[in-house]
């Protein structure tokens, strides 16, 4: 067993830094001003506003609603998936795909043209190098294989930054950013406030209850061989892992808000199953 998990919630809570999920969301989505200055300096852009999406829900029981730890945004022209994360699940290519489909089903209203469908930008800041070249980023974007020069333009990107990988970027900011979440000090005025709103985070009473109730019931659900608490029957011959990957895929489309028809279309199960899903969950759409 990792050191990491023989510590208790409360333990965790008190090491606990901007590269801990749960404290990143909550410093991402209660302050939107800092949440666009990160973007614009991860992807070097300009970003004329952001709206954060949807309500926060934070429920402990797993019988009841998920706790939701990305941060999702949008614009008029854009929307933006970011997650800290911090262990390698040997998932995130495939995480990274899915929640750029639930963006587009989100973004895209009935009787649109496809030409309307926003840039859409799925960010992963991870702590190790998921892919093992010693890249600070990785930036991916559909190109042609017989012609590298030749792009799809589909307008949907995915970026894998890589924390322990930052010594080797060039941009400043984003160096600045990448060393604050390896534990180094704060070296700009971003940083600094990074760091202050996470002590600030880890002093809020109740965000500090949620996160050590959410903490016990995953190392009670992990000790009794759960995986998050559910079980669906889907079609026999599917396997166990692609079952629970279609869970995660219609918790996270249910929490982002999208309607029952459309999450059903995503993942192409009847409507009536995802109906059984949510219920399972407990997820409002």
């Amino acid at each position: 067993m990792k050191d990491e998990e023989k510590l208790t919630p409360e333990q965790k809570w008190e090491r606990a830094t901007l590269a801990n999920n749960f404290i990143f969301y909550k410093v991402m989505r209660n302050n939107p001003d800092v949440c666009k200055e990160l973007l614009e300096t991860l992807l070097e852009m300009e970003l004329d506003h952001i709206e954060m999406h949807g309500e926060e829900t934070i429920e402990t029981d797993y019988g009841s609603k998920v706790i939701r730890l990305d941060v999702y945004a949008k614009n008029n022209t854009q929307a933006f998936n970011l997650e800290m994360q911090a262990a390698d699940t040997k998932e995130l290519p495939e995480r990274s795909r899915y929640y750029q489909g639930c963006i587009d089903v989100d973004t895209l209203q009935s009787g649109q043209k496809y030409k309307e469908l926003k840039d859409s930008y799925v960010i992963f800041i991870c702590i190790t190098d998921i892919f093992e070249k010693g890249l600070p980023c990785y930036h991916f974007e559909n190109l042609c294989r017989e012609n590298h020069l030749i792009k799809l333009n589909d307008r949907a990107y995915k970026y894998f930054f890589v924390a322990k990988n930052c010594d080797k970027i060039l941009n400043e900011k984003q160096k600045a950013f990448l060393e604050l979440v390896i534990g180094r000090k704060p070296s700009n005025k971003f940083t600094e406030r990074l760091a202050q709103l996470t002590e600030e985070a880890k002093k809020n009473t109740q965000w500090k209850k949620q996160y050590m109730d959410w903490e016990r019931q995953r190392t009670y659900d992990y000790e009794n061989g759960k995986e998050a608490g559910i079980t669906i029957g889907l079609e026999e011959g599917k396997n166990i892992g692609a079952q629970q990957k279609a869970v995660e895929t219609i918790k996270n489309a249910l929490e982002m808000n999208l309607s029952i028809e459309k999450i059903a279309k995503l993942v192409s199960l009847p409507v009536e199953k995802v109906l059984e899903i949510q219920k399972q969950t407990s997820v409002n759409a």
